[in-house]
């Protein structure tokens, strides 16, 4: 079999599409701690074809997800993959994609065995929305209620300020942690602060 991968940076992975990938995971996805990973921009294909929704759907498979993202060059980008840490919480879309993955046969053991563990420890339930369809819950509606200032701050928040807060409350491992986090927030939010520059 030919060398589908490029090693030229040292931080870099370069195959040349799919195929490519999946075969690097089956015999890399549990000795490697992970790896930036070079994707194509739409309409590439030298030095990769790889499209980051075919790197994630082969990941997944796998066990692991998709973390960091950081710019390359013109044709294409980097991706950081890595196999999933026991507490790594789910997205609503990852779950979709491996339950769609389940049906069609294509799931590796290591990928149904993150897909049990999540079952078993709760964080399959407990799966956040991303930025288009995160809502506000009920708890913080009522302590944004509670603190005109608070809530002023809220409804002037960029989209990438707005998702940080939600995601910040919705993914607390307890009750007790999302109560610790939604007076922590509220706090900040009357003083007019905000996670990231608006």
């Amino acid at each position: 079999m030919a060398d589908v991968t490029d090693r030229s940076s040292t931080d870099h992975l370069v195959v040349a599409d799919r195929a490519a990938w999946r075969a690097w995971l089956d015999l890399n996805e549990t000795s490697s701690d992970g790896v930036w990973l070079v994707l194509a921009k739409k309409g590439t294909v030298e030095p990769t074809a790889l499209t980051y929704q075919e790197a994630l759907v082969e990941a997944l498979c796998s066990g692991w997800i998709d973390g960091q993202r950081r710019s390359r060059d013109a044709a294409t980008f980097l991706q950081r993959y890595t196999p999933r840490r026991k507490t790594s919480l789910w997205s609503v879309r990852n779950i979709g994609i491996v339950e769609a993955l389940v049906a069609e046969g294509r799931m590796r053991p290591a990928g149904h065995a993150e897909i049990e563990r999540a079952k078993a420890d709760g964080r399959w339930d407990r799966a956040y929305a991303g930025p288009a369809t995160i809502e506000v819950p009920d708890d913080l509606r009522a302590a944004l209620d509670a603190s005109p200032p608070a809530a002023a701050t809220f409804e002037g928040l960029n989209g990438q300020n707005r998702y940080a807060v939600l995601h910040r409350v919705i993914t607390a491992p307890s009750e007790t942690s999302r109560a610790n986090r939604l007076a922590k927030l509220v706090a900040m939010l009357e003083r007019g602060e905000t996670p990231y520059p608006q």
